[in-house]
C-alpha cells in the first residue's frame, strides 16, 4: 500500500466513523468552529471598522479635494506636513485667526468651495431647552457627501429650516416638522430631515444653510444690548478643484505662502518625498514597534489553539476508545500502529476541515447580520466590507490544523494500544505520572514568585511570565487534583459519589475540559480584578462637585438674586425630590458689592485662617513633606490625605457659588438636606447663633478667626491686602460648633453662619441659592425641562446636578463573566456528552440492576457540575496572580509619585470583584448541572451481549 492510498483509505474511514458517530461529531466541529467562528468575525468586523486612508479623508472633506483653513497665525507663511500636521505635530483645527487671513484667495483658480461654520447655541426642545452646536454647512450639496448623509426626510431649503443628527432627535424629544428656537435671537426653525455623520454616529447637532442662524443672530444682538453676540469656532473651507485636478503639494506650498494650511486628498494619498518638504527637516520621529501588537495577537492565537485542543482532544480520545474494535481489524488486516494513528489523525482532519469552513461562512453571515448594531457599538459606519481572503484562507487553515493537534495525543494512545486490548475492549490500567505534578508544583512556586518579584520592581514582562508559568503549573497538576476528587464522595448519594468517581477515573476526558474552563476563568478574573481595584482607586481620587443625591440651584451673579424665588418654584415643578429645600446665602466684609467684580476699598472677602501647628497643617504640604512621603506606606498616606488638617489640600474645588474660603450663611436645614448631618447639637447650635465648622483643622479651643481681605478678584491670592473698609475687618475667638471629622470634605461648604450672627459680626449676606434632596438624577428631559423652566421664570440661575463616574467598568466585567460564563458551560457540556458516550455500558448495568431512570439525569447534572465548579475555583486563583502582580507594579508607581509630589494619592486598593467570581462560582456550575439534567434523557436502550 503506497502513503497515498494508506492515507485516501484512512481519511474514508475517518469521514465514515464521523457520519456514524454524529453526534460526537457534530460536538467537535461545533468547538472548532466557535473560535474560528469568533477570529473570522472580529478580522472582518476589524478591518471594515477600521477606516483606511481614503474613508478617513472622505469623512473629513466629503467629496471634496481639500480642507482649507486659517490656523490663526496673523496671516504670515506657515509650514506644514502633507498630512496636515504643523508645529508640534497638532493636527488641523479650524482655529480662528488673531489677524485677517483671505483664505478664499489660496483656492486654485477655478474651483468651487463650502464653508463650514459652528457656533454654540441653546435650542428649544420638546421637553424644555438644552445646548448643542449649529453647523452653518451646505449639507445639501454633493461636496458634503461622505461627511454628512441623509437618514430621513430632506436637507434644509432656505434660512428657516434646520436637520438635526439623530441622537439629538433622541435626547430632544423631536421629530421632522418640529420647529426649533435659537434662544437668543429668538430665531425659529423648522426640522426637516435627520442626518449623521459617519464617522461620529452619537454628534448631537444640528445643520443649517450658511447664513441662516449668525447672520440673523448677530443683527439681533446689534438690534438689543440684552441679546448677546454669537461666538462662533473655526471655519474651514471645503474647496474642489476645476476640471478633476485635484489640489497637489506646489497648491498647498502656496497656500502655505499666504498663511493657509490644507489638508489635501491628493497629497495624503500620495506624499511628496522629504526633499520637497520644508518643514520634514524640523520634524523628528520614528515609527512606533509593532512588537507589542505582534506578540499580543501570538498571544491570543496561542490561546484560542490550547481551548479547542483542550476541549476537543478528549473528544477524539472517547471516539478512538469507541472505534477500537474496528483499528482493532485494521491491525489484524496488517496495518501497522502508522496505520492506527493515520485514521485517528485524519478525523481531526475532516472534522477540523468542516469546523473551519463552517466557522469561517458563519463569521462572515454574523458579521453582515449585526453590521448595524456593531455600527452603533463602535460610533461610525463601515466603509465597504472588507473581506480579506488571504487572512481568511490562514484562519480556516488554523482552524484544520488545530483539529489535527487535538487528535494528535489520541492517535499516538490508540497507536500504542495491542490488537488483543483493542479486540476485547480492555483499557488496561496505568499508574499516573508523580513527575508532572512535581514540575507543575514547582511551576506554581517559581511562577508566583518571579510574577510577585516583576510587580515590586516594576517589570511587565516579568509579571506576564510568571503569571503563564503558574498557570501552566496548575495545569500540570489538575489531572492529580482530578484524581483526588473520587475521595471527596465517600459519604454522598449515589449520583455525586458517581460523578466524582466517574471524573477521577476517566482523566483523560475530565482534565482537559476543566483546563479549559480554569483558562477562560483565570483570564476572566485577573480582569475583572484589576478593573475592580483600578475602578476603586478612582473612586477614592474622585472629588464630587455637590453632596451625593443632591442638587443646587445657583444664580448666575448678585444682580439676579431677585429672580431666584421664581427659579426655585419652576425648578421644584420639575425635579423629582426626596425632601424640601434648603437656602443659602454668600457672606462678605464691606459695602455691598459683588464678590468678583470688587471696587478698590469697596468690600473684603471673608477668610477662615487655619492655627499653625500640629492637629492644623498638613505635614504633607510644607517644609519635610518629601522625606515624611518616603516613610509613608499606602495606607498611611490615605488615613492622613482624610484627615482635617490636609483634607482641604487635596479638595480644593470650590462649588454652586461659594467662594474658596466655602463660607455659607445658612441654618439647620442645610445641615440634613445637603451635609447629611443629623446632629441634634449642630442644629441647636445654628438656632442659637453658633456657626457650625465642618473642619475641625480650622478651630483652636472651639474657636476660629474670620479675616477680611480686599482683592480686585477673588481668586487673586498675590494681590490681597487687609480691608480697610467700616466692617470688622477681623473677628478672633468667634465661638463655633465643631462637626464630626467625617464631614471635613463636604464639597463647597467649610463654615455654616446663621444669618443673626453675620449681622452682629457687621457681615454682609446676600440670597444666592438652594440645595435640593433628589429622589433620582435627573434624566435628560428632565434637565431639558428643568433648564426651560427657569428661563421662562425669567432665568437668572442655573441647575446643578453634581457630576459623576462612568458606569462602563460594570458593563465590561458583565461581558468578561457572560464570556467566561459561556466557555464554562460549553466545556462542561462538552465532558459531561463525551461522559455520558464513554459510559454508556455502565449507565446499561445500572439500569439493569434496577437503578430508577431519574439516575441517569442526576448523574449527567453532577458530572456537568463537578468540571464546571472544579474549573472555576482553580480558575479563580489562577487570575489572582497577574491581578495582584499588577497592582503591585501600580502601587510602586503611586508611592514614586508620592515621593515627588506628596499629596499625591498612593492609595492602590486590591478589590476583589465578588459578584464576577459568585456568579462564576456558583451561578454558572449549577446552571450547567441543571441543564445537564434537563436534556440527557432518562431511558436507557437494552442492549444486547457482545460476543
Amino acid at each position: 500500500m503506497s502513503v497515498f492510498s494508506g492515507w485516501r483509505a484512512a481519511f474514508r474511514m475517518a469521514r465514515r466513523d464521523a457520519m456514524r458517530a454524529k453526534g460526537r461529531s457534530a460536538l467537535v466541529v461545533a468547538m472548532i468552529a466557535l473560535p474560528v467562528l469568533g477570529v473570522s468575525a472580529a478580522d472582518v468586523t476589524y478591518r471594515s471598522a477600521l477606516p483606511d486612508r481614503a474613508e478617513k479623508l472622505t469623512a473629513r472633506m466629503g467629496a471634496a479635494d481639500a480642507v482649507y483653513s486659517d490656523p490663526g497665525m496673523g496671516g504670515g507663511p506657515v509650514e506644514q506636513m502633507p498630512d496636515g500636521a504643523t508645529w508640534g505635530g497638532q493636527a488641523l483645527t479650524g482655529v480662528e485667526s488673531s489677524g485677517p487671513v483671505d483664505v478664499p484667495s489660496a483656492f486654485p483658480k477655478g474651483s468651487r468651495h463650502l464653508t463650514k461654520r459652528s457656533v454654540p447655541a441653546v435650542v428649544t426642545t420638546r421637553h424644555g431647552i438644552a445646548r448643542t452646536e449649529i453647523v452653518e454647512f451646505r449639507t445639501a450639496d454633493p461636496l458634503a457627501r461622505g461627511q454628512i448623509e441623509l437618514v430621513d426626510g430632506a436637507f434644509p431649503d432656505g434660512k428657516d429650516e434646520l436637520v438635526a443628527t439623530e441622537p439629538f432627535m433622541d435626547s430632544s424629544g423631536l421629530r421632522i416638522g418640529s420647529r426649533v428656537t435659537v434662544r437668543g435671537p429668538g430665531t425659529t426653525y423648522t426640522l426637516t430631515g435627520t442626518v449623521e455623520l459617519p464617522d461620529d454616529l452619537d454628534k448631537k447637532a444640528l445643520y443649517a444653510d450658511p447664513g441662516a442662524v449668525i447672520a440673523p443672530w448677530k443683527t439681533a444682538s446689534d438690534r438689543d444690548d440684552t441679546v448677546l453676540p454669537p461666538q462662533p469656532g473655526g471655519t474651514e473651507w471645503l474647496v474642489k478643484a476645476a476640471g478633476g485636478a485635484g489640489v497637489g503639494w506646489p497648491d498647498v506650498l502656496e497656500a502655505n505662502e499666504k498663511g493657509v494650511l490644507v489638508l489635501s486628498r491628493e497629497v495624503v494619498l500620495d506624499p511628496p518625498p522629504n526633499s520637497d518638504i520644508p518643514m520634514a527637516a524640523r520634524m523628528s520621529g520614528s515609527s512606533g514597534s509593532s512588537v507589542g501588537t505582534s506578540a499580543a495577537v501570538v498571544t491570543v492565537v496561542a490561546l484560542t489553539v490550547l481551548e479547542i485542543v483542550l476541549l476537543a482532544g478528549p473528544a477524539f480520545a472517547v471516539g478512538a476508545r469507541r472505534s477500537r474494535r474496528q483499528l482493532g481489524l485494521l491491525g489484524t488486516c496488517g496495518g501497522d500502529r502508522s496505520h492506527i494513528r493515520a485514521v485517528v489523525l485524519a478525523g481531526g482532519a475532516v472534522l477540523g476541515g468542516v469546523g473551519a469552513v463552517l466557522g469561517v461562512v458563519a463569521g462572515l453571515a454574523l458579521t453582515v447580520l449585526f453590521r448595524p448594531l456593531i455600527e452603533g457599538w463602535t460610533g461610525n459606519r463601515f466603509g465597504e466590507l472588507s473581506v480579506p481572503p488571504g487572512e481568511l484562507l490562514a484562519i480556516a487553515a488554523l482552524g484544520l490544523v488545530t483539529g489535527v493537534l487535538a487528535a494528535l495525543a489520541p492517535a499516538v494512545v490508540a497507536g500504542r494500544q495491542s490488537v488483543l486490548e483493542s479486540l476485547t475492549g480492555r483499557r488496561g490500567t496505568r499508574r499516573s505520572s508523580r513527575v508532572l505534578p512535581s514540575l507543575g508544583a514547582a511551576a506554581i512556586a517559581c511562577g508566583v514568585a518571579i510574577a510577585v518579584h516583576g510587580g515590586v520592581n516594576g517589570d511587565t514582562p516579568m509579571v506576564a511570565g510568571g503569571s503563564v508559568l503558574a498557570e501552566l503549573g496548575v495545569l500540570a497538576c489538575i489531572p492529580v487534583l482530578v484524581g483526588l476528587l473520587g475521595r471527596l464522595g465517600r459519604r454522598l448519594p449515589l449520583a455525586p459519589r458517581m460523578a466524582l468517581r466517574d471524573a477521577s477515573r476517566n482523566r483523560g476526558r475530565t482534565a482537559p475540559a476543566v483546563a479549559a474552563v480554569m483558562a477562560a476563568v483565570a483570564g476572566t478574573v485577573a480582569i475583572a480584578t484589576y478593573t475592580s481595584s483600578t475602578m476603586a482607586e478612582q473612586e477614592y481620587d474622585y472629588t464630587p462637585s455637590l453632596t451625593q443625591g443632591t442638587a443646587a440651584l445657583v444664580a448666575d451673579g448678585p444682580e439676579q438674586v431677585t429672580q431666584l424665588p421664581l427659579a426655585r418654584a419652576a425648578a421644584e415643578r420639575h425635579l423629582s425630590l426626596s425632601g424640601g429645600r434648603a437656602d443659602y446665602g454668600r457672606v462678605w466684609a464691606g459695602s455691598d458689592c459683588s464678590v468678583y467684580y470688587e471696587e478698590e476699598n469697596g468690600c473684603g472677602t471673608l477668610e477662615l485662617v487655619k492655627p499653625t501647628g500640629k492637629g492644623h497643617t498638613c505635614p504633607l504640604s510644607g517644609a519635610g513633606a518629601k522625606a515624611l512621603a518616603r516613610k509613608l506606606s499606602a495606607t498611611e498616606h490615605k488615613n492622613l490625605m482624610s484627615s482635617p488638617p490636609c483634607v482641604d489640600e487635596f479638595m480644593l474645588m470650590t462649588t454652586f457659588g461659594t467662594d474658596s474660603s466655602k463660607i455659607v450663611v445658612g441654618d439647620a436645614k442645610l445641615l440634613t438636606t445637603y451635609v447629611k448631618l443629623d446632629d441634634p447639637a449642630a442644629a441647636e447650635a445654628l438656632a442659637a447663633g453658633t456657626p457650625v465648622l465642618l473642619n475641625s483643622a480650622y478651630a483652636k479651643n472651639g474657636e476660629v478667626t474670620l479675616k477680611a481681605v480686599h482683592t480686585y478678584n477673588d481668586r487673586d491670592t498675590e494681590n490681597r491686602v487687609p480691608h480697610p473698609g467700616a466692617a470688622r475687618s477681623t473677628t478672633d475667638r468667634l465661638k463655633v460648633h465643631v462637626a464630626p471629622d467625617a464631614y471635613a470634605d463636604t464639597p463647597g461648604i467649610r463654615l455654616i453662619v446663621p444669618q443673626r450672627t453675620a449681622e452682629r459680626l457687621g457681615l454682609h449676606t446676600q440670597d444666592y441659592g438652594s440645595v435640593y434632596p433628589l429622589a433620582h438624577r435627573p434624566t435628560e428631559a428632565e434637565d431639558q425641562a428643568t433648564a426651560s423652566a427657569i428661563e421662562l421664570a425669567g432665568g437668572g440661575a442655573y441647575l446643578m446636578s453634581g457630576n459623576r463616574l462612568g458606569n462602563g467598568t460594570d458593563i465590561v466585567l458583565l461581558i468578561l463573566a457572560l464570556f467566561a460564563g459561556l466557555v464554562t458551560l460549553g466545556a462542561a457540556a462538552i465532558t459531561t456528552g463525551l461522559a455520558k458516550a464513554d459510559a454508556e455500558a455502565d449507565l446499561t448495568t445500572l439500569g439493569a440492576v434496577g437503578a430508577p431512570p431519574s439516575v441517569r439525569r442526576t448523574l449527567s447534572g453532577f458530572q456537568c457540575l463537578v468540571v464546571a465548579l472544579t474549573g472555576v475555583l482553580l480558575g479563580t486563583a489562577a487570575g489572582l496572580v497577574p491581578a495582584v502582580a499588577l497592582r503591585l507594579i501600580d502601587l510602586r508607581d503611586a508611592m514614586e509619585s508620592m515621593r515627588e509630589q506628596p499629596m499625591d494619592s498612593a492609595y492602590t486598593p486590591i478589590v476583589l470583584p465578588w459578584e464576577t467570581i459568585g456568579l462564576l462560582a456558583l451561578v454558572v456550575p449549577v446552571l450547567a448541572g441543571l441543564l445537564a439534567a434537563a436534556f440527557s434523557g432518562s431511558q436507557t436502550m437494552q442492549a444486547r451481549r457482545a460476543g
